[in-house]
Order: structure tokens, then C-alpha cells, then sequence
């Protein structure tokens, strides 16, 4: 039997001209990401990248990483700004990728929404891609998909993918890390985009509002969740090359700090046996990691393990170049210090939250918290 009234993709919730009114609004955007090895323009089925330097390499390895922005996305939805959530995508597949050394090259985004509205859409990719430049990643391509009855009408999803490249005989990692390595810390620039779904329980347990003003942040609540993860792709890539591997003062590894909070990234990127002691006196508590430990009653070991608690990257270096690194660090306006020292694993205590060895399948280092915040 047919239907009375004639059914197109439109009256089905999909419009196809919006989608293409949001792909004009963002193409200068993405092509401000283009360098001479992008080929061909924005729209292809496919983005192209020319890779011939990778002749000049003995072994090039290709690394590769893939993730999203998590509930994060409810905050951006919640306030309808959302040309800052993409500096969070980037972050989060990015940084993944400098932990082994590897230059992000490319990019690739997926926005799946209830309804396109162009200008929202346009807002998401010129916010991954002004990230991108930050992280001299190009954004060669992307998807959007329109699922109505799926996603509510203003809701979105983001995640994204990269692929990078590192000369295989400078692979960071923990076959590099040495007894002896210093810990050094670089600061996060809020909450990053880890941890929301007990952030926004603990706010709305509360009753607190996104438009709340609150005089320890110095700004309204909203803003401050809403903060841009800091990307650090450049800045550690610009460490690792300042002080290679041949070097006194060597790189040996970074960890970036995401879900499962500090001491179980690090012990990531530790050989088995060896132990990382991290002071926690050594940096402060930023006021939204204690607002939300006093708001939500949040036990200290929940928050060690679930959120960044000021400390978004990690690099683990050879003691003689800890302080230059430290410096060049700060130099280029990332706030970095020195938070610990890897040794052999001791026969202290490995019961109770402080303690942590291997994580996330690896059966790595171990970590060991020491202190109280300063």
C-alpha cells in the first residue's frame, strides 16, 4: 500500500543541502591546514597526502591513533558554543600519536548529528582545524552524518583519526626509559576531556547551572568546563628533536595523560621493574579539580584515577637535560616542572590507591604517588 503523502530524504530528516552549505562554510578552514603535501582540494571521497619523504627515511614507522571527545560534547551543546570542542578531538588523537615520537601528519574527522544546521557544523571543523594548525597536523578530509530519530535535533558526536610517522630508531617508548630518568610535568589547561560523566554528576547533584558565576575560577562554571584541551603535539615534538636520543640530556618517552588519570598513563611507558616516584607537593591543584572534589565529596583516589588534576603531558628525560628541557618547555609558554625520578621498583608497599603497576593491558612500570598537594 502506498503512502498519501510522497516521502523524500527530507520529509525522512536528512536535508542534503544543508550538508552541503556546512561543507562552503568550513573550507577555508580546512584548507588553511593544507600544506604542499595536501593533494587536491576539500569534498573527495578520499583525502590524499603525499608521503614521498618518507623516502629519506631508513625505516619509517607509521603510527596511528582514533578517539573522541566524550560527554564533553554535552557541555558544548548545553551552551551552543561549538567552535572550541574541536582543539579537545585533536588533542585526544594527536598527543596520543608524539608519545612515541611520531609527527602527526594528517587527520581525518566523523560528526554525527541529529540535524545539520550548517553554521554549528562549520563551528565543530573550523575549531578541529584551527587545533590542527596548532599541531601542524593537515586536515585532509572528514564525514558528517545527518541521523535523525538517532540523535536529538541538537545533539552531536565527534571523534576523529590520525596517522603519524617516526623514524624507527627514534621510537620513544619504555625500552628507552632508564633508572635514573627524571619525571618532568607540563601543564594541562583545565579538565582536557576526560572524567565528564562524574564532573557533570557532581554539578548537577549540586544544582549548579552552566551559567554560574564562581569567584575561584573567575569565571561562570560553563566556561570553565568548556576550556580547550591544550595540544601539545608540537611542543613535545620540538623537545624530542632538541634533545634526540644520542643526546646527554635525552627524550625518552612521553605519557599522555587521559582517562585513568596520571600514575596509570605513566606506568604505561615504564619497562617492567623500573619505578617512577611523582611528588605530588611539587605542583598545585587548579581550582576546578578542588571545586569538584569538595562539591561531589569525591574521594581523592577516584580523582587521581579519572582525572588529569593539572597535569595534561608528561615527558620522561635523562637527568642531565631535565632542567634545559624544563626551560625550553617554558619557553615556549607550556608550564613544565619537575615531578619526579625514575628508579628501581622498590619493595615498599604496592597495596592501597598510591601504587601502580602496569595499566590498560600493558604489563608495564610502576608509579608511586608520593606527598600531598602543595
Amino acid at each position: 500500500m502506498s503512502s498519501p503523502d510522497p516521502i523524500t530524504y527530507a520529509s525522512a530528516g536528512v536535508d542534503v543541502e544543508a550538508g552541503d552549505r556546512a561543507v562552503e562554510l568550513m573550507k577555508d578552514a580546512i584548507k588553511a591546514t593544507h600544506t604542499a603535501n595536501v593533494v587536491g582540494g576539500v569534498g573527495g571521497f578520499a583525502g590524499l597526502y603525499d608521503v614521498s619523504k618518507l623516502l629519506t627515511y631508513r625505516k619509517p614507522l607509521l603510527a596511528t591513533s582514533t578517539d573522541g571527545v566524550g560527554t564533553k560534547v554535552a557541555i558544548a551543546q548545553a551552551m551552543d558554543i561549538h567552535d572550541t570542542i574541536g582543539f579537545d578531538l585533536v588533542g585526544m588523537v594527536v598527543d596520543d600519536i608524539v608519545v612515541v615520537g611520531a609527527e602527526p601528519l594528517y587527520m581525518t574527522d566523523y560528526i554525527a548529528c541529529g540535524k545539520v544546521v550548517p553554521d554549528r557544523i562549520a563551528a565543530i571543523v573550523r575549531g578541529i582545524a584551527s587545533a590542527c594548525s596548532v599541531a601542524g597536523t593537515a586536515l585532509v578530509g572528514g564525514e558528517t552524518a545527518e541521523h535523525p530519530g538517532l540523535l536529538g535535533e541538537h545533539e552531536y558526536d565527534v571523534a576523529g583519526a590520525a596517522t603519524g610517522v617516526v623514524e624507527a630508531d627514534a621510537l620513544l617508548g619504555p625500552d628507552r626509559v632508564r633508572e635514573g630518568d627524571v619525571i618532568i610535568g607540563m601543564a594541562s589547561s583545565g579538565l582536557h576531556s576526560n572524567g565528564y560523566s562524574l564532573v557533570r554528576r557532581v554539578i548537577n547533584q549540586a544544582g549548579w547551572a552552566l551559567d554560574r558565576q564562581v569567584s575561584e575560577l573567575g569565571r561562570t562554571l560553563g566556561e570553565e568546563l568548556l576550556e580547550p584541551t591544550r595540544v601539545y603535539a608540537a611542543d613535545c615534538l620540538d623537545l624530542a628533536r632538541h634533545f634526540p636520543l644520542d643526546s646527554d640530556g635525552a627524550v625518552h618517552g612521553f605519557s599522555h595523560v587521559t582517562g585513568g588519570g596520571l600514575a596509570a598513563n605513566l606506568a604505561r611507558v615504564l619497562p617492567r621493574g623500573l619505578e617512577a616516584t611523582v611528588d605530588r607537593s611539587t605542583w598545585s591543584l587548579p581550582p576546578v579539580f578542588s571545586l569538584v572534589s569538595e562539591l561531589g565529596s569525591v574521594p581523592l583516589p577516584d580523582l587521581e584515577r579519572t582525572l588529569n588534576l593539572g597535569v595534561g603531558m608528561v615527558a620522561v628525560v635523562s637527568a642531565a637535560g631535565a632542567d634545559s628541557a624544563v626551560a625550553r618547555l617554558n619557553d615556549r609558554g607550556v608550564p613544565a616542572w619537575v615531578m619526579g625520578q625514575v628508579a628501581r621498583a622498590s619493595h615498599e608497599s604496592t597495596d592501597g590507591p598510591d601504587y601502580v603497576q602496569g595499566a590498560k593491558g600493558v604489563d608495564g612500570g610502576s608509579v608511586r604517588l608520593v606527598g600531598s598537594y602543595a
